[in-house]
C-alpha cells in the first residue's frame, strides 16, 4: 500500500537552450503548488494513464506502468493520489510563449456507403502516391478529378462544411441511414501546412479575433456559398481517413498513441516538450475554470509549444460546442518520473 506515503517535495529550476534563440525552462514544483490537486479524481486519471502507459518505451515509464496496474482496488482514490505523489515530480516547462488551452471533439456526421440524394461529399482514404511528402493541394484534390473512380471512398456525407471540420478534428462518426455507424480516424495528409480559415476571416476584416469560433465560421460559409467554398480552399491541407472497424461504440476515438482517448481526461500536446503518455496537470483559467489531471495521449498540427494543449471534450454536438468556445490561458504542469525530472535540471 502506498496510500499513506507522502514524499518530501523539492523544487528547482534550469534554463536550457532550444535553438533558434528560444529559451526553455524546467521548474520542479511541489504538489501543494498545484491549484486544486487534492480535489481531483486521481483514480479516474490513473485509469486513463494505465490505458496507454504500456506503450511507452523507456524503462522508467514501463516500471511505473507496472506499479500503476498493480494498485489495490480498495481505497482506490487515496492509492491513486499517492501513486502520483510518490513516483512523480511536477515539472513546469516554459518556452517563452503564453499558455493557451483549446478544445477538440469527435464530430458526428450523416452519411451513406453509396452516393445519392444529399450524400454527395466523399470521405477519402489516402491514395498511395500521396504518402511520403507534399502532394496536391486541397483545391487540386477536390477539383482535378484525381480521386474519382479509384474506390477510395469510405462513405459519402451530406455536408461539405462538416466534412471540412471533420478533417480538422481528425476523427469522427458517420451515422448511416440504417442506424449504423462508421468510425473513421486519421489516415494521413497531403503534406501541406494547415492554414486557419478563422484567421483569414479576421485578416479580411469580416470578424474580430474574439468573435471567431467553429460555429461562426460554419454559419458564415453557409450564408455565403460561393465565397465560402473559396474560403475553405484557403487551407491547402487535406486530411485522409481510415475506417476503424474494431473500435467499440462506447470508446473514444484513437489518439496519437493509437489508443482510445477519454473525454476531459485526454489532452493533445506538443511531444517536443511533453512525452506522449505522461500525466499532465491542467490549470485552465477563463470562463469555466478547470483543474484536472489529464494524460497526454494525442497531438495536433496546431498544438505547438511547451504550454500549448488541446483538451478532448468527447463526441457529438454538445462536446463540439464546448470545445469550440475554448481559448483560455492558464498553466500546464507535466508529471515526470522522479529521476527524469531531476535529470532535466542537470543537463
Amino acid at each position: 500500500m502506498i496510500a499513506a506515503l507522502r514524499p518530501l517535495l523539492l523544487a528547482g529550476c534550469l534554463m536550457v537552450g532550444a535553438g533558434a534563440g528560444a529559451q526553455v525552462t524546467h521548474e520542479i514544483v511541489g504538489f501543494s503548488d498545484l491549484d486544486g490537486w487534492e480535489k481531483d479524481d486521481h483514480a479516474a486519471a490513473l485509469s486513463v494513464f494505465v490505458s496507454t502507459c504500456k506503450d511507452m518505451d523507456e524503462p522508467d515509464w514501463r516500471n511505473l506502468c507496472a506499479v500503476a496496474k498493480d494498485q489495490a482496488p480498495d481505497n482506490a482514490a487515496d492509492n491513486a493520489r499517492a501513486f502520483f505523489e510518490l513516483f512523480f515530480r511536477p515539472v513546469v516547462i516554459r518556452d517563452g510563449k503564453d499558455a493557451m488551452f483549446t478544445g477538440y471533439f469527435e464530430p458526428e456526421l450523416d452519411g451513406a456507403r453509396s452516393p445519392g440524394g444529399p450524400y454527395r461529399y466523399p470521405v477519402y482514404k489516402m491514395p498511395p502516391e500521396a504518402r511520403g511528402g507534399q502532394w496536391l493541394s486541397r483545391g487540386d484534390i477536390l477539383n482535378s478529378g484525381v480521386m474519382q473512380g479509384r474506390g477510395l471512398e469510405i462513405a459519402w456525407v451530406d455536408d461539405s462544411v462538416e466534412l471540412f471540420f471533420l478533417q480538422i478534428q481528425g476523427s469522427g462518426r458517420i451515422r448511416m441511414p440504417d442506424g449504423g455507424t462508421v468510425r473513421v480516424g486519421y489516415g494521413g495528409a497531403n503534406g501541406h501546412d494547415y492554414r486557419s480559415i478563422g484567421t483569414e476571416l479576421v485578416r479580411r476584416g469580416i470578424y474580430n479575433a474574439h468573435q471567431v469560433s467553429a460555429q461562426v465560421i460554419k454559419n458564415w460559409v453557409r450564408r455565403n456559398p460561393s465565397a465560402g467554398r473559396e474560403l475553405l480552399l484557403h487551407n491547402p491541407s487535406y486530411v485522409f481517413f481510415r475506417e476503424l472497424r474494431n473500435l467499440a461504440g462506447d470508446l473514444g476515438p484513437l489518439g496519437a498513441m493509437n489508443r482510445s482517448i477519454t473525454a476531459l481526461r485526454s489532452v493533445a500536446v506538443d511531444p517536443k516538450y511533453t512525452p506522449l503518455g505522461a500525466p499532465v496537470w491542467v490549470e485552465k483559467d477563463g470562463k469555466g475554470k478547470m483543474r484536472r489531471l489529464m494524460i497526454a495521449q494525442d497531438t495536433g498540427s496546431a498544438i505547438k509549444g511547451a504550454q500549448r494543449a488541446d483538451i478532448f471534450f468527447g463526441t457529438g454536438d454538445g462536446a463540439g460546442k464546448a470545445a469550440g468556445q475554448l481559448r483560455d490561458p492558464g498553466r500546464m504542469v507535466v508529471l515526470m518520473p522522479i529521476q527524469r525530472a531531476y535529470a532535466l535540471l542537470s543537463e
